[in-house]
């Protein structure tokens, strides 16, 4: 691991090759945006000989050729997977977003990984995201290992940010999270800050230089001893707290020197159960290096402390009708199960499904069965196909190397799929498969959009079908009421990204409109209204007369319609069609255009003529009369009130309550969940929160989060429901 002297040989300009499932290590990089996770991915490259100094492989291809809009945006948008190798151990890096509104980004790379280093900036510290991310992975007892970048930046202090990881990210156990090298700083410069330029492992007590850009490895200065003395011997307790075997301690405390073989043996299996998270320090490489800062160490750590996936379990599977079946185990030669964790669309290659195989062999032009969970909710529909399997690839950057096969543990780039979408399963034909779905977050900032033009129009919905199938945390939505067309997502970026998506690769260009909820309407008290429907102009006339009475009725009520016609007043073949109607009227509305609800229509009376009277004219009659009785009624016009779950640090909790206060809120109740987190319950109209996902974002620095559900329509305050009929008459 980490204070091992010997260099590995990279895999310089070739295409790195995993045999079996042993040999290779699925990392994912979580960190905050800014915190240097793409740096470090390319330092990592570099350091193995993947790229040269340019950034350039063999292939032509950059490291950092990611997305278009990445470029644009200057920040990571998407995941992104670039294996690297070293000491004849492939590494598949999975560089994950870091701003919030890319989560679903995160999840799908912590569902490929079977390991995770937490990146951390010296300058910025340990934000409430990157801590919720931390407790989810200790909740899988996921192993981790924290990096901590950026110690050029001024007042950038590594020990002072170590103490603040184990404060904040150890919990019961704050001495499982320790360093395991102390940087060595150089002569201060000008601006009296003194670079990093070597690290001091502690277990082996030798000094680890990179001030001439190649690793040498030398002993400590006596000047250095007292420092590593210390930290050393609070890193051997915490390594021997963790520790299988129960003799070390005593041979410890009882004075007995334990030799550095042991105690790595025993720091990697530790950090492998999850159990120890060890603290390192990265840098770039300087100009004209090869090694950067600490990525020897990193790459020792992680080939020899982390998991191979024979040590992870699978996720659990069932067939596609709900039988469970046996865990799956990592082997080659099993059943095929593998899960589609990203879809992307190519240009000129067409849509490109990235997999992680959890079981089996998957192999370029076979058959396999595509099972999907359906998420109608979200735009995805279910869906149940065999597919033949394009051509398998590795990716970097957007360099696509050939591959003949993907085995048991590995991640591969799959062309061709037309109908699998993230979260999918590919399985055998012949024994189908369904892998238990990861959570992904809820978007709930709300965008309708319009077609910018008829051709934008025709093209719309074949855009939207492909970049929902790309995107499981967005949803599509055609609101039967509204008529509008919405897509929810988990913010304005998200927003921004998918836009532009739909802009540049689907050639669809929209326009953002505002977002209507689905108002109701009603009466606010019993009114009578006449419907007269009389036309004669030669010919065949029309005759249609009825009388109707109007009460309001409790909420969830619908409409009830009931007839006490008495004596034939109005024959029997046209009761259904004055029914008709009036309901046909109150769908479109009265007020403001919005559907009634929660009345009772008494058909008491009415009039008809043995020639004239059709069942259209009754429908006729109907509709007047509802709209009679609604001119001498006061019409109440209903909003939807949603029940909202926020989940906030203790630290926030007033600002949200009073926030929530403020948008008409009612808090119904408040109840702690977990350390130093309270869950507030309240009831809000939906119209307050539309932008609430990025509202509550900024009030809580990025650590609520929140969830809502329809609870029923109220009315709506007068003021505010006189202004929406004012602009619906405008309107017409």
């Amino acid at each position: 691991m980490g204070d091992k002297t010997s260099t590995h040989p990279g895999a310089a300009g070739r295409a790195v090759a995993a045999d079996r499932p042993g040999s290779i290590r699925n990392v994912v990089l979580v960190g905050h945006s800014g915190s240097g996770k793409t740096t470090l991915v390319e330092a990592l490259a570099l350091a193995t000989g993947a790229v040269n100094r340019a950034g350039r492989v063999e292939d032509g291809g950059c490291a950092s050729d990611y997305d278009e809009i990445e470029h644009r945006q200057q920040r990571s948008v998407q995941l992104s997977l670039i294996p690297v190798e070293w000491g004849g151990i492939k590494i598949n890096l999975l560089d994950t977003p870091g701003y919030a509104d890319f989560v679903g980004e995160l999840r799908a790379g912590l569902r490929a990984a079977d390991a995770a280093l937490f990146i951390v900036s010296a300058a910025d510290g340990v934000d409430g995201a990157t801590r919720m991310v931390w407790d989810e992975c200790a909740a899988v007892n996921m192993p981790r290992a924290l990096v901590v970048t950026h110690l050029e930046a001024a007042r950038a202090d590594f020990e002072e940010m170590t103490e603040v990881c184990r404060r904040t990210l150890g919990g019961d156990s704050p001495d499982s999270v320790l360093p395991l090298y102390l940087p060595l700083h150089g002569p201060e410069g000008p601006d009296g800050h003194a670079s990093v330029t070597g690290l001091i492992g502690l277990l082996s007590q030798r000094v680890f230089d990179y001030s001439t850009g190649v690793r040498t490895d030398e002993p400590p200065d006596a000047a250095h001893l007292p420092r590593i003395e210390e930290a050393r011997n609070r890193l051997i307790e915490g390594i021997i707290a963790e520790s299988e075997d129960e003799t070390l301690m005593d041979r410890y405390l009882s004075g007995a020197e334990l030799d550095v073989k042991t105690l790595v043996e025993d720091l990697e299996r530790a950090v492998a159960r999850g159990r120890f998270h060890p603290v390192l320090a990265a840098a770039p490489a300087a100009e004209g290096a090869r090694q950067g800062l600490g990525t020897v160490e990193l790459l020792e750590l992680i080939t020899g402390g982390f998991p191979t996936p024979l040590e992870r379990e699978a996720p659990a599977v069932a067939h596609p009708g709900g039988a469970r079946r046996p865990p799956l185990a990592c082997d080659p030669a099993g059943p095929l199960a593998a899960e589609v964790v990203k879809t992307s669309s190519d240009p000129y290659v067409g849509r490109i499904s990235l997999v992680r195989v959890f079981s089996g062999t998957l192999r370029p032009d076979e058959t396999v069965h595509v099972s999907g969970h359906g998420l109608q909710d979200r735009g995805h529909e279910d869906h149940d196909v065999d597919e033949r399997v394009g051509a398998l690839s590795s990716p970097f950057g957007k360099v696509q190397r050939t591959v003949p096969e993907a085995i048991a543990g590995d991640l591969a780039c799959v062309a061709k799929l037309g109908r699998a979408e993230t979260g999918d399963t590919l399985s055998a034909k012949d024994d189908p498969l369904l892998m238990e779905p990861w959570v992904m977050p809820d978007p709930l900032l709300p965008v309708a959009i319009e077609a910018h033009s008829k051709a934008d129009e025709d093209k719309l919905s074949q855009g939207l079908g492909r970049l929902v199938a790309e995107d499981p945390t967005m949803r599509l939505e055609q609101n039967p009421d509204t008529h509008q067309v919405v897509l929810w997502c988990l913010g304005e970026a998200h927003m921004d990204v998918a836009l532009e998506r739909l802009r540049t690769r689907y050639g669809v260009q929209v326009d953002t409109v505002p977002h209507k909820v689905s108002l109701r309407e009603t009466f606010g008290s019993k009114a009578a209204g006449r419907g007269r429907h009389v036309k004669q102009s030669g010919g065949h006339g029309q005759y249609a007369i009825c009388e109707i009475e109007v009460e309001p009725l409790p909420p969830g009520s619908g409409i009830e319609f009931v007839d006490k016609v008495v004596g034939g007043a109005v024959p029997r073949q046209f009761i259904p069609s004055v029914e008709k109607g009036v309901r046909a009227q109150a769908a479109r509305g009265l007020a403001a255009g919005y559907p009634l609800v929660d009345v009772r229509v008494t058909l008491l009376d009415g009039k008809a003529h043995s020639v004239d009277s059709s069942d259209a004219a009754f429908q006729t009659a109907g509709a007047l009369a509802l709209r009679e009785a609604a001119a001498d009624a006061r019409i109440h016009l209903l909003e939807p009130v949603a029940e909202v779950r926020v989940l906030v640090s203790d630290e926030f909790v007033g600002a949200v309550m009073s926030d929530l206060s403020g948008r008409r809120g009612r808090v119904v109740g408040t109840e702690q969940s977990g350390a130093e987190r309270t869950l507030v319950r309240a009831e809000i109209p939906e119209i307050e929160i539309g932008r609430y996902a990025v509202d509550l974002r900024s009030l809580s620095h990025g650590t609520g989060r929140f969830s809502r559900s329809y609870a029923r329509h109220e009315p709506m305050p007068a003021q505010l429901s006189d202004r929406i009929r004012e602009q619906a008459e405008n309107g017409r």
